[in-house]
Parts: C-alpha cells; structure tokens; sequence
C-alpha cells in the first residue's frame, strides 16, 4: 500500500508531545511494515535521521507551514494535490489536520480539543481556525485515534461524532528514562539548584498548564514549610505567558524557580530522576506524555484531577484541584515531608510505567490503519 503521512512536525531537537506521539509510531510502523511504501511529508527539508527505513520516501511540499493562513494552504492545496496525483491509498495526519476537499481514506490524530473549551488561553486566528476545522476534520476523517479515553469521549459529545469511529492509543515514553543513581541525582542538583532539593515540571508554556499557578502554590509551600527548595521548569514559551511573569514578580525570591529551556532525553532523565516529585496540573491536558516519564524515573507524581490526568495516574500519585492553589501546596508539603508516602508513590509508579509503552501505540494506531485500509479495498 502506498502510505502518506504528515511529519512536519518532525523537526530535530524540537519534539514536543505530538513530535514525539508523530516519531515514536510511525518509526515503529515504517520499520516494521516493509511491505508498505511510505511517503513522509515535510514542510521543510527533514533531518535524515528520520528517514528510518527504505520503504520511506520523504516530500518536501511549499509552503512552511507554520500559521494559520500557511496550514489552510499547506493541506488544502500542496496536500490534497500530492495525495492526487500519487494515488494514495491512506493518508495519516498525527497532528490531526486533514485535507477537508480530498477522496483519499484519512485517519485523523486528535490528541484533544482544549481549543474548544478554553479557546481563550490560545492566540486569536489560532483559536478561530481550530474551532472552525476541527470539527470538520472529525467528521471528515476515515477514522480517528486519539490518546485518552478521555479525550475520546470529549470529541464524540463535543463534535457529535460516533465513538465508534474513534481508537484509543495511549501514549508511551522513550525508554531511556529510567531512575538514577544516588551520585548522579547529587551532581545535577549541584549543577541545576545549588545541591538543593526540587519540584519540577515539564511540559510547554501556555496558559492550559497552569505554570502560574504552580509558581504561587510553591511560593506558598516556601512559607508554610521549613524546608529549602526549589521548583525547576522545563520547557520553552509557547503563547500567552504574562501570567507567568506575574507570579514570579511576587515571589520573595525569584531565583527560587529555575527555567532550563526545553531538554534533550539524556538530560531531562537526570533533572526527573533528581527531583522530589513531578508536579503536574495543568487544567486541561489530552494525555500528559511527562506523566510517564516521570513514571519510568520512578518519580512520585502530584497531578491535577482534571481531564484525561487521573486515567493516566492511577493509583501513582496525589491528585489536586489544579484550580486550588492550597490543594497543591498542601500536596507539595505531604510529598516533601511524608518519607512513607513517598516511598509508597516510588513503588506505584515503578509498577503503573508498564500500562504505557509506545510499542502498544504503534500497535493501535497499525490496527486502525489496517482497518481504513481493509474498507477500501
């Protein structure tokens, strides 16, 4: 079969969740189906190691689609048009965007649709083109995964689609995380906070993920605790973030949060395997790939209790009201003064990492393809 499958958001060193959802199947997926032609199309020249096997052609199609006006034409036009003239048998989109005006049998990735219920968190010809195209792309899609089930159920009510048309694929996390040794954990606090101990967070900075809050629940913590401490942030803007700003500008101490940018995988295993716990609260998340990675560090978890967060938790953390900023201090305060309960959290989230794999993404995400493709023919 002759596979088309939108990689621009392949681009090295800048993987983010639906990077890394877009990297780790469809490298699985190429490598593992060589009976199949795949075309990987990019919107810039690509880094040849994702090129990962000999069946996959790479496309450059014009222009960089990096806006709104640039998405509309980029898939409606460049797309569409490739998919035409090199008879296509299935196009898979990752990151969700479809061709709304093309024959081809499509499969839709929508890992959510926090658009829709926070729309004012998102830049304004932003929000406006995934409200009008989303759900379209839903009710035009052959099929539709996304990564929670959560998620699966917002789309169906939300969009009025049939949840049967929808697969669940949970996400996974790149198996070089894993917990480190005492020594190494001592060393990158010496590098990163002084040798003192930390809260971290991981994840891109936008509105949805409740940094600022973070930042005045820790302030909080700072006060109600004797302990010295230190949050650290990992992850690079992305839109909206005056309300970071304002909540450092009250803390005593503004050194006492410390950005790191975003981090490669060698580096960012030794930050988590460092910390006291993950605090992770946005309030409203598709899945929450950091979650696992902290799992496979074997990292207690402080998460929110909103959305698709407790499906993915489990039993491997305390939950918070991500709207409470009391609730996450006083869970900050239990994880960093309760040794028992920590080493409990330790033990569960050792246990709840193996629920996640992105081999089983890969392996559903290759079933729902099947399926589209056993439809056509």
């Amino acid at each position: 079969m002759r596979i088309a499958i939108n990689t621009r958001l392949l681009i090295k060193d800048k993987l983010e969740g639906i990077g890394w959802f877009t990297y780790e199947t469809i490298k699985r997926i190429a490598l593992g189906h060589p009976e199949h032609q795949f075309y990987f199309l990019f919107d810039r020249e690509p880094y040849p190691d994702f090129i990962f096997s000999p069946n996959i052609t790479s496309v450059v199609l014009k222009p960089q689609a990096r806006h709104p006006f640039l998405w509309y034409i980029w898939f409606e036009f460049s797309v569409k048009r490739f998919l035409k003239k090199n008879d296509i048998d299935l196009f898979l989109s990752p990151d969700g965007y479809i061709p709304l005006k093309c024959k081809t049998p499509t499969i839709s990735v929508i890992h959510d649709i926090n658009f829709h219920h926070y729309p004012e968190g998102i830049p304004f010809l932003t929000r406006k083109y995934y409200n009008y195209f989303f759900p379209r792309f839903a009710k035009k899609a052959t099929r539709i995964v996304t990564v929670s089930n959560y998620s699966k159920n917002d789309i169906a009510q939300s969009f009025n689609i049939s949840p049967s048309k929808i697969s669940v694929a949970h996400n996974g996390a790149n198996e070089a995380y894993a917990p480190i040794s005492t020594e190494a954990a001592q060393t990158t606090r010496n590098e990163l906070t002084a040798g003192k101990q930390y809260f971290v967070f991981v994840g891109a900075l936008s509105p949805r993920k409740n940094v600022s809050r973070l930042i005045q629940a820790f302030k909080q913590f700072l006060k109600s605790s004797e302990e010295d401490y230190k949050l650290v942030i990992v992850g690079e803007p992305m839109f909206m973030t005056s309300d970071i700003k304002d909540a450092l500008t009250s803390l005593n101490d503004p050194l006492a949060v410390v950005f790191t940018g975003r981090l490669q995988v060698d580096r960012l295993r030794m930050v988590l395997g460092s910390a006291v716990a993950l605090v992770y609260v946005p309030y409203f998340e598709g899945f929450g790939i950091p979650l696992v990675e902290a799992m496979r560090c074997h990292l207690p978890i402080i998460g929110s209790n909103r959305t698709s967060i407790p499906e993915v938790i489990g039993d491997a953390g305390l939950l918070v009201d991500p709207f409470n900023t009391e609730d996450i201090t006083l869970a900050m305060l239990k994880v960093a003064t309760d040794h028992n309960l920590r080493s409990t959290l330790v033990e569960k989230s050792a246990i709840r990492k193996s629920d996640f794999s992105w081999d089983n993404t890969a392996n559903t995400l290759y079933k729902a393809m099947q399926e589209v493709l056993s439809e056509k023919h």
